[in-house]
């Protein structure tokens, strides 16, 4: 689970993860892990760098499989969070098989050579993207698809800067905490990319526009007339950490706006794509195209690192300069898992299944909107969720320790999430989870909710 330090940043200015050094994470080391557990997470502070929204650990993991995490104490957890890998649930039966047949023969593809299963994903991975929208690059994580993203875009367009959303997040490396929103990305990281102009993103239920996204639209309408060395805009199509759902009509016009000034539309679906929101992508929902789409996360069935860009046929004429060039760059292993990934999603139709349950989470969580008056906001579609926590619903004030009090309880119970922005619950189960699981998932979180006597 994420987690960023108090310490240092208040509650209100997390975004990314929810807290981790207060008396309630001190309380869960001393009364919830045992002996065993306890001498592993000391060597694990011993040993790995600390770091906001890594350490230190809530226990110490001996198996995945499915939609549960197991501890070495034998406790299994409900993993509603995943890093966004687990599409398919963790140790998939055919993906272990695949990978398993893959390792006894081709185990790395050396540069400049080929290797029959990057084509065969390549093939499958472009047959659903939109015609024209065919040529890829792998690279082992979403951070450096990212970074050939923003290099792509520079040598198309010939202009250096990006617009981006404030609060958004496109990974780690230097070029994408640049882009990114995120000021726990940042600190101390002195001067960033040049050429970054951010924008506040078309919030629904907080934020300066308070809902408006036309308010939302003028403005990055503004900035494009205003600045013509703006060569980008990279977004998330949807908002994973915290869950926005912006409208069809706020993407249309930002696709209209974008083609008009000769903008790259960019879209980041690093979490979100393969299934989660009940289509492949999720640019889909809104009937847009981006020109370059970057994937990655769960593209490695949650046990390989994998990722890639998708972008246009009339962009392939760069071949005279690297933009990736990366060690793994046609890893037959990654590979192997990605093909395997769209092919599990066909053969077990998970995004009908994921539709199905969209519906039935939809109405579990009005229903917990309407009893519990600290639930101020539901927002999601498909197996993506947040329930943003408030003290008070008119002033919308953030109940950060109520927010942490209840997914300590959920995990007591069994139940693991992330908190975003300090009080938004996000749930983000696996897509093969049973109707059984989610159900019982509901049932945690009210049990929760009722012990912080939060019923309106």
């Amino acid at each position: 689970m994420d987690h960023i330090k108090r310490d240092k940043h208040n509650s209100e200015s997390v975004v990314e993860g929810d807290i981790n050094l207060t008396p309630a994470r001190r309380e869960w080391l001393r009364n919830e892990v045992g002996e065993e557990t306890r001498v592993l997470l000391e060597k694990d502070a011993k040993y790995f760098m600390h770091q906001s929204m890594s350490t230190p650990c809530l226990d110490v993991l001996q198996n995945c499989e499915g939609s549960y995490i197991e501890s070495v104490s034998g406790k299994k957890y409900l993993d509603f969070h995943g890093n966004n890998v687990h599409q398919i649930g963790f140790s998939h039966p055919k993906m272990v098989g695949k990978l398993t047949e893959q390792l006894q023969g081709l185990t790395f593809s050396t540069r400049r050579y080929a290797n029959e299963t990057a084509i065969q994903f390549a093939e499958k991975l472009t047959s659903y993207t939109p015609k024209g929208l065919n040529r890829i690059l792998l690279t082992p994580n979403g951070s450096s698809a990212i970074g050939i993203a923003l290099k792509l875009a520079r040598a198309v367009t010939g202009k250096h800067k990006v617009v981006s959303f404030w609060d958004s997040f496109h990974g780690a490396n230097l070029d994408a905490i640049s882009v990114g929103g995120e000021s726990v990305f940042q600190e101390y990281m002195g001067p960033m990319m040049p050429g970054i102009e951010r924008i506040p993103p078309p919030i629904t239920y907080r934020g300066i526009f308070e809902g408006n996204e036309d308010k939302a639209l003028e403005y990055l309408e503004y900035v494009l007339e205003k600045d013509h060395q703006i060569g980008a805009f990279l977004a998330e199509t949807i908002r994973n950490t915290d869950v926005q759902v912006p409208s069809k009509k706020f993407w249309k016009g930002a696709r209209e706006l974008c083609s008009k000034h000769g903008v790259l539309l960019i879209l980041d679906e690093i979490p979100i794509a393969f299934g989660r929101t009940g289509k492949m992508f999720a640019y889909e929902l809104f009937d847009i195209e981006p020109d370059i789409l970057c994937l990655g996360k769960g593209l490695g069935g949650g046990i390989v690192p994998q990722a890639a860009i998708v972008t246009r046929e009339e962009y392939n004429t760069f071949g005279d300069i690297s933009l990736g060039h990366y060690t793994h760059e046609k890893s037959p292993l990654g590979s192997m898992a990605g093909l395997t990934l769209l092919e599990v999603i066909e053969e077990e139709n998970i995004l009908q299944k994921v539709k199905d349950d969209e519906e039935f989470m939809r109405r579990a969580l009005r229903k917990m909107h309407r009893k519990y008056s600290l639930i101020g906001d539901v927002r999601g579609v498909g197996l993506l969720w947040g329930i943003e926590l408030v003290t008070d619903r008119s002033t919308k004030k953030k109940a950060t320790a109520e927010a942490e009090e209840i997914m300590y309880e959920c995990l007591k119970q069994g139940l693991s999430f992330k908190v975003s922005k300090g009080n938004v619950l996000q749930l983000s189960p696996p897509l093969t989870i049973t109707r059984e699981e989610l159900e019982k998932a509901i049932e945690i979180l009210n049990c929760a909710f009722l012990k912080t006597n939060a019923i309106a």
